[in-house]
């Protein structure tokens, strides 16, 4: 008889994330400068290759609810990291474009449905008292994706290239083991024939708007930190790196900071004290450069880009309790929102960054900006609903 461990399906959550996300996506930044260096492809290619990654994530947001109304999530979740693994050992041996890209779009495939899938798939089996920090341990392995996108990748890069994808295929495959026996076995698929799903309320519309300009607040941090500093502030690329550390630093505390947070102060205050306090600290390059301001910013932009998921999808599970098909759904679709902004922010930056000279300032104004504009929705949706849930006052009879 299996026997449920909170503790063991948490774990499973986490090994999930880093090896579909953040070792998927975040290790492959650093592999960038070798792979031209070895000739493999051109800068332009690679530029292809990263957006093979991106459309693959799409997807997997795109498929990931279909695919758990057929199969038990455990079993495609298992799927997905044995996929995200095959992937990294395919790499190694760049036989051709068409198939470094195919791998790197399956890369992405599988870090959308693990997205989607893995927190939804743990999180009805957990105390409620305990959801945000199980929320924010799961979406840990994002931050470690990144940590190690400037630690571990560039140690295995002393080996050579294929080793580097070899080793981080054994490493998803370890992981891949541990989570294995860890998810729970009555997360059965779908009934078919069920009816159709909710239509989706205004609360949920706006979650899905502010989510999404959080995505486009967190680009300047995520894409021009590095290269801000290290030529901007003329203070080189190894100072510019260290400021890549302390985001990723940010990034391993900021999911269990974020969910703890929640557990005390409840999903939606704490969703919109992430919003008022990521706006300020975006913000500060884009009135200071004193070190000690952009080591703050830097951490606290590092520490939200997981942070933030454990807050919004506790969110969801406020907006729809008791309800784990609909919990999926919704957040399948808070997936998608974050990546088209994301993705669409990312090209609008680079296209104003072009046309004006490189001012870096005023691209993290307009982040600061969408953030301010996410906190301003939410609120204006919540007057919204207070306003309707009021009745109205009755004149009084003489």
């Amino acid at each position: 008889m299996h026997r449920f461990s909170t503790s063991h399906a948490a774990i499973a959550g986490l090994s999930a994330s880093l090896v579909g996300i953040g070792l998927g996506r975040f290790a492959y930044t650093p592999l960038i400068p070798p792979l031209i260096a070895a000739a493999s492809f051109g800068p332009s290619q690679v530029v292809y290759l990263g957006a093979a990654n991106l459309a693959g994530y799409l997807a997997g947001a795109l498929v990931a609810s279909p695919l758990a109304a057929r199969f038990p999530a455990a079993r495609v979740l298992r799927g997905m990291m044995l996929l995200a693994t095959a992937a990294f050992f395919a790499c190694a041996d760049p036989l051709s474009f068409l198939w470094f890209f195919l791998w790197r779009f399956a890369a992405g495939l599988s870090g959308g449905v693990i997205m989607v899938l893995a927190a939804p798939t743990v999180l009805p089996h957990v105390d409620p008292q305990r959801r945000g920090l199980v929320a924010g341990l799961i979406f840990t392995g994002v931050g470690l994706g990144v940590a190690a996108s400037g630690t571990l990748v560039p140690l295995l890069l002393q080996v050579g290239l294929a080793a580097t994808w070899c080793g981080l295929g054994g490493i998803s495959l370890i992981l891949t083991l541990v989570a294995w026996g860890g998810w729970p076995r009555d997360t059965q698929p779908a009934a078919t024939g069920q009816p159709a799903a909710r239509p989706m309320s205004r609360a949920v519309w706006t979650l899905l708007a502010a989510y999404g300009l959080n995505a486009a607040g967190l680009v300047p941090h995520m894409v021009f930190l590095v290269d801000f500093v290290a030529r901007f502030l003329h203070r080189g690329i190894e100072v510019g790196a260290g400021y890549w550390v302390v985001f990723g630093l940010g990034a391993m505390a900021g999911p269990l900071l974020a969910g703890a947070l929640a557990d005390r102060a409840g999903f939606r205050r704490s969703l919109r004290l992430a919003f008022l306090v990521q706006a300020a600290a975006v913000a500060l390059p884009a009135f200071t450069s004193a070190t000690p301001w952009l080591l703050v910013s830097s951490a606290i932009a590092g520490a939200f880009t997981p942070g933030i998921v454990p807050l919004v999808l506790g969110r969801v599970h406020e907006l729809l309790p008791g309800d784990p098909a609909a919990q999926r759904a919704v957040w399948s679709r808070t997936t998608m929102a974050w990546a088209l902004f994301q993705a669409g922010s990312a090209y609008f930056y680079s296209w104003l960054f072009g046309r004006t000279g490189g001012d870096y300032p005023l691209l993290f104004a307009l982040g600061a900006g969408a953030l301010t504009l996410a906190l301003a929705v939410d609120l204006l949706a919540g007057r919204q609903s207070a306003a309707e849930a009021t009745p109205p006052m009755r004149p009084s009879s003489a």
